[in-house]
Order: structure tokens, then sequence, then C-alpha cells
């Protein structure tokens, strides 16, 4: 059974930091894409970054490159996003999802989905 379990987030000041994670079982990591998604009250859910596992790369949405990182525990299964430097418009409740694949291909579809962690950014 596929699983995805978030973890970490809470309350951080502005130009904080963070580290939300992303348990993962019950399939092989390698064979998947991990992404980060994000949602704000109000707002659309947002896709922060996605982590080709099989190649180790990363690539993260404008408004977060340079600010958040993604690494990864496979001895752990877990895939971890560090949000360093939050601003205001960083407060949402964070996803990890995963998708048979890499991160550049058309066919990639995000099969499955954590329940979700909040962050949020405040003074």
């Amino acid at each position: 059974q596929v699983q995805l379990v978030e973890s970490g987030g809470g309350l951080a000041q502005p130009g904080g930091s963070l580290r939300v994670s992303c348990a993962t079982s019950g399939f092989t990591l390698d064979y998947y894409a991990i992404g980060w998604f994000r949602q704000a009250p109000g707002k659309e859910r947002e896709g922060v970054s996605c982590t080709s596992m099989s190649v180790g790369s990363t690539r993260y949405t404008d408004s977060v490159k340079g600010r958040f990182t993604v690494f990864t525990d496979k001895a752990k299964n877990t895939v971890h996003l560090e949000l360093t430097r939050l601003n205001l418009e960083d407060a949402a409740i964070y996803y990890c999802a995963a998708g048979q694949g890499r991160c550049d291909s058309s066919y990639l579809l995000w099969a499955y989905w954590g329940q979700g962690t909040q962050v949020t950014v405040s003074s």
C-alpha cells in the first residue's frame, strides 16, 4: 500500500526556516518523481518543486528558487523540503505527491498524495 506521510512544518517568523518531510512507503522511490505542492487559503494549489528520484535532479518554481531545497534520505525513503528565508507568502499547507517517472515526462501523473502539513509564517 502506497503511503506518503508529511511531517514537520509549524510556525516561523519572516526570514526564518522550517523543514517539512515526506515519508514514503509501498513503492520504489527511484522509479518515481516526488513533488511538493502548497495551497494557501483562497488560492489555487501551486507546484513548489519536482524531484526526479532516478537522477536526483530537482526543479523549483521561481518564487522559491534559492530559498527552498529538496534533499532525500534514501535509507529512510524520506524526502525533505528545507524552507529558508521564509516570507508571508510561503504560508500554506504543504503536500508531497508521487508520480511514476521523471519530472520532464509529459506522462507524469501525481497518483499519490500525502495529507499535508501546515506552514505558518507570522511575526
